[in-house]
C-alpha cells in the first residue's frame, strides 16, 4: 500500500524538557528512532489532532515523529496490528469490528495487535427535523421517513442507520454532504438529518438561523437501548452549543482513542502516554479537541485490549482500575 508522507516532523528543539525527561525514563530498550502516527485525511480532524500529539511527543522525548495521511480508522487498525505503524487513531465502532474480523479491509482477520494508548475526544450522535415537520422525539419519525446520514462510508453512515433501526425507525437512506443534506432539509427532500460530528454541526447552525428547527434527544431508554447495542458513550449536547436548546440534550458519542502496536516497548508507550496526558493545556494549544484528553476518560475504551505502559500509566497516574485481562500479554 502506498500512503502520502506528510513531512510535518515535529523538531526536537526542547532540549532542557527532553534531558529532564531522559533522566527520569533512563531505559530506552528498543525505542524506536523515529515514529508515524496514522490519522485521516489532509484537511480533517485526524489529521490536525495526530500531528499535534505526534509533535508534542517528539519534542518532549527527543525522538523524530511525524504525522501520516490515511484511509481512517479502519485503515489505521489495520496498519498497527501489522506493525507497518507503530501508533494510530481509531474510534471505538471500528476498533470493535476490527478485533472481530469485520474490517473490511481484511474480512476474517481479527487485528487484535492494535491496542489501546489513550482518550482522544469524542464524536457525538444528533437529529435535526423542521420545526414545521412535527417531529419532536425519535418516536414521531414516519415510517419511510427519507433521512439523510452524511457521507457514504463515514461514522454517521456505518452507525447511524443501524441505531435507528435498533429504535424501531423505519426510513429511506440518503446520503450526501452535510451542507447538501441541510439545504435538502429546508427543502422538503428530507425529513430528518443524523449526524455524527462535532458539535455545533456548522449545517445545523446554518439551518437554525434559516428556518426554524428542532434538535431531537434521545429519551433515557432509547439512550440505554443504543449503548448497550453499540460501542458507544452517554453525552448531552450543551445548551449553549444551538440557540434552538433550551437545556442540554440527551445523546450518545462514540470515543477516539490513540492506538499503539501491541509489541512496542513498554517504556516507550508508557513515555508516549505521559508527554501527552501530563500537559492537557498544550494538548489544546495544538488542537481544541483536546479538550477532552483527560486521564479520567480512560474508561471509555470498552473493546480494546490496553497496551501494557498505557495501562501502566493511567493506573498509577490516573487510578485506573483496569482488569488484568484486559491488558495485552504477548504470552
Amino acid at each position: 500500500m502506498t500512503f502520502t508522507r506528510i513531512a510535518a516532523l515535529a523538531a526536537t528543539t526542547a532540549l532542557t524538557a527532553t534531558v529532564a525527561f531522559a533522566d527520569a525514563h533512563a531505559d530506552r530498550t528498543g525505542w524506536p528512532e523515529s515514529f508515524t502516527v496514522g490519522t485521516g485525511s489532509q484537511g480533517g480532524t485526524y489529521f490536525g489532532y495526530g500531528s499535534g500529539w505526534a509533535g508534542i511527543v517528539s519534542e518532549v522525548l527527543g525522538v523524530s515523529g511525524g504525522a501520516e495521511v490515511t484511509g481512517g480508522p479502519m485503515q489505521n487498525m489495520a496498519l498497527v496490528h501489522t506493525g507497518e505503524l507503530p501508533f494510530g487513531m481509531t474510534t471505538m465502532g471500528p476498533a470493535a469490528e476490527s478485533i472481530n474480523g469485520t474490517n473490511p479491509i481484511a474480512p476474517g482477520l481479527q487485528m487484535t495487535g492494535a491496542c489501546a494508548m489513550f482518550p482522544m475526544y469524542q464524536t457525538p450522535f444528533s437529529i435535526t427535523a423542521l420545526a414545521s415537520s412535527g417531529i419532536e422525539t425519535v418516536a414521531d419519525i414516519p415510517a419511510g421517513a427519507r433521512i439523510g446520514f452524511g457521507p457514504a462510508g463515514s461514522t454517521s453512515d456505518t452507525y447511524f442507520p443501524q441505531m435507528m433501526e435498533t429504535l424501531g425507525v423505519e426510513f429511506e437512506r440518503r446520503n450526501g454532504g452535510w451542507a447538501d443534506l441541510g439545504g435538502q432539509l429546508q427543502d422538503g427532500l428530507l425529513d430528518v438529518i443524523a449526524f455524527a460530528a462535532g458539535v455545533p454541526v456548522p449545517a445545523v447552525s446554518q439551518l437554525e438561523v434559516q428556518t426554524d428547527i428542532n434538535i431531537i434527544e434521545f429519551t433515557e431508554e432509547e439512550q440505554a437501548q443504543i449503548i448497550e447495542a453499540f460501542p458507544v458513550a452517554a453525552f448531552d449536547i450543551s445548551a449553549d452549543a444551538y440557540t434552538t436548546l433550551e437545556a442540554p440534550a440527551r445523546s450518545v458519542s462514540m470515543w477516539n482513542f490513540a492506538i499503539a502496536n501491541c509489541d512496542l516497548p513498554e517504556s516507550f508507550v508508557y513515555a508516549v502516554v505521559d508527554a501527552v496526558m501530563s500537559d492537557n493545556e498544550r494538548m489544546v494549544s495544538v488542537h481544541s479537541a483536546g479538550r477532552s484528553t483527560l486521564p479520567e476518560f480512560w474508561d471509555r475504551n470498552t473493546v480494546m485490549m490496553w497496551h501494557p505502559g498505557a495501562a501502566r500509566w493511567f493506573t498509577e497516574n490516573a487510578g485506573a482500575t483496569i482488569a488484568e485481562d484486559m491488558i495485552y500479554s504477548a504470552m
